[in-house]
């Protein structure tokens, strides 16, 4: 059997993510706590990852002048159908302005009018210059004098001692014979969310051209669920409204350009349906399954200068669209922008999915933090909201280790040695084996896709297919148990599968235990396809025994069960 090199790591707080929350976490800690042992395990580079690695042309969470940050709750309450943590929207809308002004004095660069003031994009966005955004924020991040940045680790599963607290966590680099132990008083997953579950728009040699970042696997989720953390709104999925074949962003030209959706008739169909993220979605969705696509945003007869605007504009994040625009003469002013709706994502940057927290980012198990797109309950993060929660996490943290016990070494080689002997028997390829992890990828993309409300089923679901559902990809999470791996390349996509399953699992017993349809824009509940006053609550879950328990929780504003 290959064995791997161990390599152990102590340190006082481990940052799991290096994407916009982790950056933020580990600015903040070293700020206000220069000596604090600090690592951050990034499975790319730190420098490009994330959903921040191509850029962005705005900041989407601002209180601009006129507005409060009741406002802003208000709109996300509107947006998600009352479904969001109060407490967790107003504690990081009312860091929005402090953290834009923070990234400008780092560097970034906003658009300004003639009197200095910054741009705005809409009611509650600011334009900017963005494509180095990463880059800036790497920068920051290196400064701290006792942080580590490591590179290419693929983190796996949390360490859990026997009182039940999180003591580390365990992974392995995607370059080299490695396996990293890390100890630590504190963790904090600060990953992305989960893109790949389901069947995409684009097959084949195209089938990472997708909305989300194709390389966040739900790794955070799956490591929190498998070690018994609660999760919460997971079937609130997100099903982004994209301009076709390229999905670039539409809000570019929704609310740059003032461009209103129309269908094949020439209809401008979105009053029938609402103005909320989720009602733009259904609206598209629903015009093509009643026959009434393809749908478009109106932009032709845009003047010359608009034209210029978008080409930058996306340049900046998606300069596909811009070439495609030029190499096809057919320029946004001659021929009105096709658009349709991605695969579903499970995302707490823009909806409430994820880990059930308290005001402060703590989850439901000691010692484990949560901040970003991982984190539930608080839709509508975008950039300053993911800085925001860093932040407060971090602020947590520092409050929170004085009553934190370290682990003892021996503790941690116990905990980590069964996850490291799997590394290593995958790592040995039995040649009569003939499964790879892109056939069962595909296996369980298709599973989604037709069972559990993909675009192939127009977003609609109901019990009986979720039960389909959940039977077959029982039956891909066991294959997957006889994959071996070449390499460590081949070792990294067959732990990426298994995060996607796990998550894949919890989320069609979510599916299944909100019995409306609240969110038509994400997915149509076809056995019930009304609202129900009765779901006015939180959807949970956690994982007992290898299976998923389902908990209903009030609507109160803030977390109601914590466990210490």
């Amino acid at each position: 059997m290959k064995a791997l090199k161990r390599k152990y790591i102590e340190t006082d707080v481990l940052i799991i993510g290096g994407g916009t929350a982790g950056c933020g976490a580990a600015i903040a800690l070293a700020r206000r706590a220069p000596r604090l042992r600090v690592v951050a395990l990034e499975k790319a580079n730190l420098r490009r990852s994330g959903c921040l690695a191509a850029g962005v042309n705005a900041l989407n969470a601002h209180i601009n002048p006129g507005r409060t940050v009741q406002d802003y709750l208000e709109y996300v309450r509107r947006d998600a159908e009352k479904i969001v943590r109060d407490d967790l929207i107003l504690s990081m809308a009312e860091r929005f302005n402090a953290i834009t002004e923070e990234l400008e004095r780092m560097g970034l660069v906003f658009l300004k009018d003639d009197e200095g003031r910054y741009v705005a994009r809409g009611k509650r966005n600011l334009k900017i210059n963005g494509e180095n955004i990463k880059t800036i924020l790497e920068n920051e991040v290196r400064k701290g004098p006792s942080t580590v940045v490591l590179n290419h680790v693929n983190a796996t599963d949390l360490l859990k001692d026997k009182s039940g607290a999180i003591v580390g966590a365990v992974g392995f680099s995607v370059n080299f014979e490695e396996a990293f132990i890390v100890s630590a008083k504190a963790v904090l997953v600060a990953t992305g969310g989960a893109a790949g579950l389901y069947r995409p728009n684009n097959p084949g040699f195209s089938r990472h051209k997708m909305w989300y970042s194709p390389f966040n696997t739900g790794a955070g989720y799956a490591m929190g669920i498998r070690a018994g953390a609660e999760m919460t709104s997971l079937e609130m999925r997100f099903v982004a409204q994209r301009i076709k074949d390229t999905i670039a962003p539409t809000g570019t030209i929704a609310l740059g350009v003032g461009a209103k959706e129309i269908n094949s008739q020439g209809e401008f169909y979105a009053s029938k349906y609402g103005l909320s993220t989720n009602a733009r979605a259904y609206g598209a969705a629903n015009e093509n399954y009643e026959g009434r696509g393809p749908c478009r945003l109106k932009t032709t007869g845009i003047s010359h200068e608009t034209e210029e605007d978008l080409y930058r504009a996306y340049l900046n994040m998606a300069p596909a669209q811009t070439l495609k625009w030029i190499e096809s003469n057919e320029p946004p002013s001659k021929s009105d922008v096709e658009i349709e709706g991605t695969e579903p994502y499970i995302v707490g940057g823009h909806t409430g999915s994820g880990y059930w927290i308290d005001a402060g980012r703590r989850t439901t198990l000691k010692g484990l933090y949560a901040a970003g797109d991982v984190a539930g309950g608080a839709p509508k993060k975008f950039v300053t909201g993911a800085l925001a929660e860093g932040q407060i996490a971090a602020e947590s943290i520092l409050a929170d280790l004085n009553d934190i016990d370290d682990a003892s070494s021996d503790t941690i080689e116990r905990l980590a040695e069964p996850f490291v002997d799997s590394y290593e028997r995958k790592l040995n390829r039995d040649e009569s084996k003939w499964l790879f992890p892109l056939e069962l990828e595909e296996a369980m993309q298709k599973i989604m896709d037709n069972y559990a409300g993909g675009i192939s089923a127009s977003y609609r679901y109901n019990e009986a297919r979720l039960d389909v559902a959940e039977e077959r990809i029982r039956v891909v999470e066991r294959l997957v148990k006889s994959l071996r791996a070449y390499d460590m390349d081949d070792l990294l996509q067959v732990y990426e599968l298994t995060d996607r399953l796990t998550v894949c699992r919890a989320l069609i017993a979510h599916l299944r235990e909100r019995r409306e349809t609240r969110w038509p824009g994400f997915g149509v509940r076809s056995d019930y396809p009304n609202v129900d006053e009765k779901f006015e609550l939180f959807v949970n879950s956690r994982l007992v025994d290898g299976k998923i328990q389902m908990i209903r929780r009030e609507l109160t504003g803030k977390e109601t069960v914590r466990e210490r």
